[in-house]
């Protein structure tokens, strides 16, 4: 029988072990009484974690050489902070620490250098956003953070912008319990304005159909971006509910938009 060999930084990634929840647990005991050997086994029974990671920045044209070995020292940061006190599985706790490892990478060796007055003007309006949402109790507007600031709403799209990592069309927007939406699924052709200044009219035509709350659930998740749990919490509904009102609202909208269809083909 051949053996699939998949080789990353010398690393024969299908021979990677896996280790179960008792033994992780075993060896994050050793590892705090010092043993070296329990915490050399937890990162090489983890490593399967950069591996999931690396899916995320696949198609950015890194180096997944790089990319693995960058992921490596998140991981082992995750295996040396991690306490058994934190009552999380470790994934949980490893895998956003080898996202911003690599993160932090890509942006120190960007080709395109942001200079450092836009790092710091970013991160003012980010700050500046935090207290506003504290003091209004709600999302300020892009004029109230520039006025906060002093400064123009241009100019702080144009900070948040720089530091912004790009998007790739297979990036997931919304993937809650629902199918995922990836950017690409939201990226139209503008070219035909007429065309699309109808469907618009078509599209709140439809959603003139449903309830308040039914209206509200879709603005919220497909025109603000929020999940469900967020919209879940807001209203005083559990998610589960929220994402049953949202497939029987958008079972209705398609529904309405396919009769309208009709009607204009039978009159066409």
């Amino acid at each position: 029988m051949q053996v699939r060999k998949v080789n990353i930084s010398g690393v024969n990634t299908y021979k990677l072990p896996v280790l179960k929840s008792a033994r992780m647990k075993e060896l994050f005991k050793k590892m705090q009484s010092g043993d070296e050997h329990a915490r050399q086994e937890l990162i090489n029974g983890n490593l399967r974690l950069v591996l999931s990671v690396l899916q995320r920045f696949k198609n950015r044209g890194e180096n997944l050489d790089d990319l693995f070995q960058v992921g490596c020292i998140g991981l082992m940061k995750a295996v040396d902070n991690f306490s058994l006190d934190h009552n999380v599985h470790f994934s949980t706790y490893a895998v956003p620490m080898i996202i911003g490892e690599i993160k932090r990478y890509l942006r120190d060796n960007n080709a395109v250098r942001v200079s450092r007055s836009l790092k710091m003007l970013a991160h003012k309006a980010q700050q500046s956003r935090e207290e506003l949402t504290r003091k209004l109790l709600r999302e300020p507007t892009l004029k109230e953070i520039a006025a906060d600031l002093d400064i123009t709403p241009e100019e702080v799209v144009f900070a948040y912008q720089a530091i912004n990592d790009p998007l790739s069309l297979h990036d997931p927007v919304f993937q809650d319990t629902t199918d995922p939406v990836f950017v690409m699924d939201l990226v139209s052709d503008q070219s035909s304005s007429a065309e699309i200044w109808v469907e618009d009219i078509t599209l709140r035509q439809a959603m003139e159909i449903l309830s308040e709350r039914e209206r509200r659930i879709l603005e919220s998740r497909f025109f603000e971006g929020r999940t469900q749990t967020e919209i879940a919490n807001e209203i005083g509904i559990s998610q589960a509910q929220v994402s049953r009102i949202e497939k029987s609202a958008l079972r209705q909208v398609r529904h309405h938009l396919a009769e309208e269809g009709g009607s204009k083909s039978a009159g066409a």
